[in-house]
């Protein structure tokens, strides 16, 4: 090939980001602004896990305790790590303990990704990469979702973006201070969500491909970046340190009692599981829910891959090193995932596909890469202007086509369950039918706590005595009360309920099936209340208000 004929890479990075750049990445976060920040306080869904974050943060805000580890995973006693709570503690306290300014950090979160991911892809694969995967993750469904209601794995495809792409430009650039970013932001991760552990391996394989690299005055500074990052953890560990010290080391025991017992068991074999697994992770960030779609999930899925492999075979450097890292990693989470998630081999009405977000960064890249690639092939390797035009608008309307899709399905303007709006009012009924009396919370099924109503009733002025994390009875004092200031008045005597206190019951038609009568009389004593309200407070949830018989 001679020098005066153009190929694939041709100019496809520049020394900097320009004016030009600029504006785009302004356009892209704009769009993924519009698309999250919009009436929070209905889109994202209510339950219990949003309910017991806001708990923990009102006990950490108006009694001062402090949380030593996270909310609970799906295996046994393991609990995500104490950093989620105390990361969102200023806000909780700027806000009073309001839900909408915690919704509203986790969907900056969400828009500051975009921003990164976009950042990563641009460096990697030029300008057009960069567009391309920043407006993916922009207008993703999966992704606008993710960042509107509160969940602790609703963060983390914001600290993995950052994690990988501070490694990716301490590996480019040689600054050292970078792997201290990346280490920071993995730590980060996996506090959110404990799976985000997959991601450690390949990052530490290439910070030490790095320090093995590297001249001698470099690697003591290599080093020492090392022990930063270790002290960093370390920092970041404190109290689930003295929590496993101060009470027999339950977590270690429950990693070390789910580990010995095989994981978690399920009915497909390894390559069927490890297929399905796959099409999961490659294909929710830009389709959603596979079983939802699986005509569109299956073939962009394919897509995804072979673009990936193509980069990875075929993109000149340093742009296929970044395509070989960026999918080890991916491959790497797939099988990691593959393996030890059974809850991701089924498809049930609770969400799981959020727990490999941390991957979600790397396939708006990946995607983003290939199509900068088609566009500069188009450009490049078609010399008459028809026919360059006819393949740069093929690649173009079949990216559009993909933002289409998304905006087809992205997720409602009001949430099927109503969201806190609708918690909030549904609470305020409560407070209003018991009408001053103690109120105790029984949730149907019994294995799943009422803290979605928990919360706001003690939002409300309720005084409260039970635990967060289990379904034990909420025990509040009733107030028809709706400041909403979180004021305490002290804990209920448990025999107050006895004489004078009302029962709720909050039945979820998702796992019982008679909700609106049976389910209720089942739950409450035969003799002694009446039925006082009951209501449908969302389309699975109803709420039935016993006051004590006169």
């Amino acid at each position: 090939m001679t020098s005066g004929q153009p190929t694939e890479g041709d100019g496809k990075r520049s020394s900097g980001v320009g004016r030009t750049d600029l504006l785009v990445l302004l356009a892209v976060v704009a769009i993924a602004a519009i698309l999250r920040l919009p009436d929070l306080g209905q889109r994202g869904g209510w339950d219990a896990d949003q309910g017991r974050d806001m708990l923990v943060l009102w006990r950490l805000m108006t009694d001062h305790v402090v949380p030593l580890v996270g909310p609970p995973t799906s295996i046994g006693d393991l609990h995500h790590g104490a950093l989620w709570y105390l990361l969102l503690a200023p806000f909780a306290w700027i806000s009073g303990d309001d839900p909408v300014v915690i919704t509203t950090v986790i969907a900056v979160g969400g828009v500051i990704a975009v921003a990164v991911t976009w950042w990563l892809a641009r460096s990697i694969g030029g300008p057009v990469a960069g567009l391309a995967a920043g407006l993916l993750m922009a207008v993703s469904a999966s992704a606008i979702d993710e960042s509107t209601f509160i969940w602790n794995p609703n963060m983390i495809a914001l600290t993995s973006s950052i994690a990988l792409a501070a490694a990716w430009h301490a590996h480019q650039t040689g600054r050292i201070r970078w792997w201290i970013v990346a280490a920071t932001a993995l730590i980060v991760t996996i506090q959110f969500h404990v799976l985000g552990i997959a991601l450690a391996p390949p990052l530490v394989a290439l910070y030490l491909a790095d320090l093995r690299r590297a001249p001698a005055g470099t690697r003591s500074g290599l080093g020492r970046a090392g022990l930063v990052a270790i002290g960093i953890g370390l920092l970041l560990y404190l109290p689930l340190v003295a929590h496993e010290l101060g009470n027999g080391f339950p977590e270690t025991r429950s990693v070390i009692a789910f580990l010995t017992n095989g994981g978690q068991p399920d009915a497909l074999g390894q390559p069927v599981r490890l297929l399905f697994v796959g099409l999961r992770i490659v294909a929710w960030p830009l389709s959603g829910l596979v079983t939802d779609h699986l005509v569109v999930a299956v073939p962009l899925g394919v897509l995804v891959v072979a673009g990936f492999a193509w980069r990875v075979l075929a993109a000149d450097q340093p742009e296929r090193g970044a395509a070989r890292f960026l999918a080890a990693t991916l491959v790497f989470g797939w099988l990691v995932l593959g393996v030890g998630v059974a809850a991701l081999t089924t498809v049930t009405s609770l969400p799981v596909d959020h727990y490999h977000a941390f991957l979600d960064p790397i396939v708006f890249v990946g995607a983003g890469l290939a199509v900068g690639a088609l566009w500069r092939l188009a450009q490049g390797r078609i010399s008459a202007r028809g026919p360059r035009m006819l393949g740069q608008g093929a690649v173009g309307l079949g990216f559009a086509g993909v933002l289409a899709f998304n905006l087809a399905i992205a997720p409602p303007a009001i949430s099927p369950d109503g969201g806190w709006a609708a918690a909030d009012l549904g609470a305020q009924r409560i407070l209003v039918a018991a009408a001053g009396q103690p109120i105790e919370l029984r949730s149907l099924p019994v294995f799943k706590a009422a803290d979605a109503y928990g919360f706001p009733l003690v939002w409300f002025h309720a005084a409260v005595s039970g635990t967060i994390d289990r379904p034990t009875p909420w025990i509040a004092a009733a107030t028809a009360s709706t400041s909403g200031t979180g004021a305490v008045a002290g804990d209920v005597p448990a025999n107050l309920l006895e004489s004078n206190g009302a029962i709720v019951t909050i039945c979820d038609s998702l796992f019982i099936h008679d909700c609106g009568g049976a389910a209720e009389a089942a739950a409450v004593p035969a003799s002694g209340f009446t039925l006082a309200l009951r209501f449908q407070a969302a389309p699975s949830r109803t709420i039935s208000v016993y006051l004590p018989t006169p």
